[in-house]
């Protein structure tokens, strides 16, 4: 994601909203749940990780639908009419504040649940001159990670957080929403522990990529993130190729990871550099061939094989 990303996080407003029946989707608009209208709440997720959270917890009592359609980063999405509309006629909008700024700007905090309202948060990257916790120069950045749904036990959090929202805007309902909400954070609990033991024992714990979207997960699982780029689409400077470079030949690294979305080009140069191969590890920032869970764990497999991971 661009560098706005990793700015300044300012907590979300978590209040009442009125039961309102979903609309069709924008042109913008990627998916609507299978049960859309027929009198549920309509709830907009913002991007993938979000829109599969409520859709979990949602389940048969609640629209979904998504603003940012597959294939395209969230930061980039723009709102059109329709999803202006939508937006305006949810129940709820479910969303990370300080990722797209077009839905900051167009949310009713009156009905919005921000995800990074339920967790603790961790602070951004480097910049480009190698600092810690950059500050923010633009309106919408935040000086935190917003990445937090690549930890399974976070997103869990925000799962328990969301059933109750779910629950308060939709009370005939609200025993579903918080038994769903249960279930999905049992699954991603097991699935923590599945990262947990599969990344227990490995031979390297430098995780290598070309855009710092899995603190996070490293912050998990004990691993250590270095980014050659908080902004995937920016040139990284000259002085931090060289820093990466010099580091992952120190720590020998084997593998330089890229993303579906971004062009691997410099993640390749970096590899071909300290003779290390790539691999796509996949942010989710955007619909997966399958869904979170499957591809979490398409993921950890990658990590597994990178890291040099024992059985």
């Amino acid at each position: 994601m661009m560098s706005r990303l990793s700015r300044s996080y300012a907590a979300g407003l978590l209040a009442g909203a009125a039961l309102l029946t979903s609309t069709a989707c924008g042109a913008g608009s990627a998916e609507t749940g299978a049960g859309a209208g027929g009198g549920k709440p309509a709830v907009v997720a913002a991007f993938y990780p979000l829109q599969w959270l409520s859709q979990q917890v949602g389940g048969p009592d609640a629209a979904v639908s998504v603003l940012t359609a597959p294939g395209v980063e969230p930061h980039d999405l723009e709102l059109g009419p329709h999803q202006m509309a939508e937006l305006g006629k949810a129940s709820l909008i479910v969303y990370i504040k300080g990722v797209q700024p077009a839905v900051d700007d167009a949310v009713d905090a009156d009905k919005a649940f921000d995800a990074a309202t339920a967790v603790k948060t961790l602070p951004a990257g480097h910049d480009e001159a190698g600092h810690e916790g950059e500050e923010a120069e633009h309106d919408h950045e935040v000086s935190y990670d917003p990445h937090l749904w690549l930890d399974p036990a976070r997103l869990a959090t925000v799962a328990t957080g969301l059933g109750e929202r779910m629950a308060a805007a939709d009370p005939a309902h609200a025993q579903g929403y918080k038994d769903r909400a249960a279930a999905t954070a049992a699954s991603l609990g097991a699935l923590d522990k599945e990262f947990t033991q599969g990344l227990a024992t490995c031979r390297s714990r430098t995780l290598v990529t070309a855009h710092e979207a899995f603190g996070y997960l490293a912050d998990r699982y004990r691993l250590k993130q270095v980014g050659i780029t908080l902004d995937p689409e920016a040139e990284p400077s000259p002085a931090r190729l060289a820093e990466v470079a010099g580091l992952a030949k120190s720590e020998k690294v084997t593998t330089v990871f890229t993303e579906s979305l971004v062009s691997p080009k410099v993640a390749q140069v970096l590899a071909s550099e300290v003779g290390a191969r790539t691999a796509v590890l996949d942010p989710l920032e955007s619909k997966p061939s399958g869904d979170y869970l499957s591809a979490m764990r398409a993921n950890l497999t990658t990590l597994r094989t990178a890291l040099g991971c024992g059985a």
